[in-house]
């Protein structure tokens, strides 16, 4: 599948710093409530997501500001992988493009799939939100 790409009208540095630190995330992610344990500077916590009883716990496997990120979770017999590239656009915007992947069961595919739509809004909101900031 190809990677979800949105336009951040900010430098690729403002953007990472944004989306690589968890607790801004109930901000722009649709599927959160909170986020609850962050430790080791956001290396590390547990998303407290608007479906009742679902606590993914999930953990930051590469950052490589400006450049990449990603960050894998596991709730029950689901496991989700989100990495995000930014790509400088002149001095004052940047690309993010966003692969997302849920394996686990026969449903992983799907839940990848229809997640799709979900991951680009919560993607342009976030935009909108840190150029506001």
């Amino acid at each position: 599948m190809s990677p979800v790409v949105v336009r951040f009208p900010v430098p690729a540095d403002r953007a990472f710093g944004y989306l690589a630190d968890p607790r801004n995330r109930p901000d722009w992610q649709s599927s959160l409530r909170a986020v609850a344990d962050v430790r080791r500077q956001g290396a590390a916590w547990t998303d407290v997501t608007v479906v009742p009883g679902v606590r993914a716990r999930m953990r930051t496997t590469a950052s490589e500001p400006p450049y990449r990120w990603a960050e894998e979770g596991v709730q029950g017999p689901f496991r989700a992988r989100l990495e995000l590239r930014f790509e400088p656009v002149g001095e004052r915007a940047c690309l993010v493009s966003a692969d997302f992947e849920v394996r686990g069961l026969a449903l992983g595919r799907l839940i990848s799939a229809v997640a799709r739509p979900a991951v680009a809004a919560d993607l342009r909101r976030a935009a909108r939100l840190v150029s506001s900031a």
